[in-house]
């Protein structure tokens, strides 16, 4: 069977991605339709190595009798379009941080809590988490669920492609002035990124923390275990694709780092590349293009009962987002939850 596929903020940075995992993972599609604001509409973009698509406008597009809509157009549009959309009968795999804390709708990373898929039924929507928490909790549940997670200190090195094109285009003239001595005032962050660190990301909140902090305390809640306790410091670095993440996990039961390798070199979606000595690790310029999680520097952290350190990167843009979206598109197939299915 083949079905009927929309991809909403095709021209952004996710967008693409999600094309082209899509045309790389020969997801059944018998119609695809790529959507973004009516300023796009007419352009064209790449689908597969043959194919071009001509983008629609989102507002006047209607998704009856289409089966799944993968959106990325940010969180106020999915806010006006994705109930549209589900309202039609189209499944909404939502991108955005619009959906990911309502009861209502499940939060999902397949390689973690796939049987969530099944709840989307009450809104017709599925949340895709956060970037950074997505790669956490990949690398976190097969730990779980042999040692049992209490706490986790988390630091994220975060790339600016999460801030879209903008960002990465902020990086990259921004890196040019700084060589001729020029000025570029920060227009996507809140100062310099070239040769600098950013430790916000999002907007702060009445407790000190920002946004992005809350979301991967929440989000891991949702998704992993409730009884987790998270704290995170998120980071914006001048680096254009892959997130990075220094995690440190306490546990209620004993661990040591064979047992925690062990485990993790079984784990769906991980690739572990933990060698001690120079360079035995993965960084997020290895990670780019890449579908999997990788972990790295596994250490016992001796200032806390059971604790861990390790170390880990993936590409934000296709694991962090467009792959994750897939997907849960893959699995909702596999699962026979699609009710309208395509010749």
């Amino acid at each position: 069977m083949s079905f009927r596929v929309a991809v909403v903020g095709a021209t952004g940075a996710v967008g693409r991605e999600i094309l082209k995992t899509l045309a790389e993972r020969h997801f059944p599609i018998s119609e695809i339709a790529a959507l973004a604001s009516g300023r796009s509409a007419g352009s064209q973009i790449s689908f597969g190595e043959d194919r071009v698509l001509t983008i629609k406008s989102l507002e006047k597009f209607d998704f009856a009798g289409w089966d799944i809509a993968l959106f990325s157009p940010g969180a106020s549009v999915s806010a006006i379009h994705a109930p549209r959309a589900a309202a039609a009968g189209c499944v909404v795999i939502d991108n955005t941080s619009q959906f990911r804390m309502d009861p209502d709708v499940p939060l999902v990373v397949p390689e973690v809590n796939p049987e969530a898929i099944a709840k989307f039924a009450k809104r017709n929507i599925i949340a895709n988490p956060n970037c950074s928490t997505i790669q956490m909790v990949v690398a976190l549940k097969p730990l779980h669920d042999k040692f049992k997670i209490k706490r986790v200190v988390v630091s994220t090195y975060q790339s600016v492609s999460g801030a879209g094109k903008e960002g990465m285009d902020e990086l990259l003239a921004n890196t040019k002035v700084q060589y001729v001595h020029d000025k570029n005032p920060p227009q996507v962050f809140q100062k310099d990124i070239a040769f600098n660190v950013i430790p916000q990301i999002d907007m702060f909140m009445d407790d000190g923390a920002t946004k992005e902090e809350w979301k991967m305390v929440v989000e891991t809640k949702k998704i992993l275990d409730p009884s987790i306790e998270v704290i995170a410091t998120c980071v914006r670095v001048p680096v254009f694709i892959g997130h990075s993440e220094a995690i440190y996990a306490e546990f209620e039961n004993p661990i040591t780092v064979n047992e925690a390798r062990a485990v993790l070199r079984n784990a769906p979606g991980i690739i572990l590349h933990d060698h001690r000595q120079d360079g035995g690790y993965i960084t997020p310029v290895e990670a780019q293009g890449e579908d999997a999680v990788y972990v790295s520097r596994i250490r016992i952290d001796p200032t806390v009962p059971h604790g861990l350190a390790f170390w880990c990167v993936a590409d934000n843009l296709r694991k962090g987002a467009a792959l994750n979206a897939v997907q849960i598109a893959e699995h909702l197939v596999a699962q026979n939850l699609l009710v309208k299915k395509a010749a």
